[in-house]
């Protein structure tokens, strides 16, 4: 009985996956003045995701506005 709750329960604790964690490192990386490139090639994400899983983060609505906004925000503080 008492593993049935504690699996019944189990998404309420479930730590975040490889991807989410590198989405947030990329966006993280990114607003620090950081390449995509750059920070793509870093350890910390070949060590954890794999070419195909680098795809999906990089087709995440969250990463694509983070990246697209700092590639907005350095146009317009470029042309000013």
């Amino acid at each position: 009985m008492a593993s049935f709750f504690g699996n019944l329960f189990s998404f309420l604790t479930k730590r975040p996956g490889a991807e989410d964690v590198v989405a947030e490192h990329v966006i993280r990386e990114h607003h620090q003045g950081r390449t995509l490139t750059e920070i793509l090639q870093d350890d910390y994400v070949t060590n954890r995701v794999s070419a195909e899983q680098v795809a999906q983060i990089l087709d995440r609505p969250e990463v694509i506005h983070a990246v697209g906004d700092d590639v907005i925000a350095a146009h317009h503080g470029a042309s000013s």
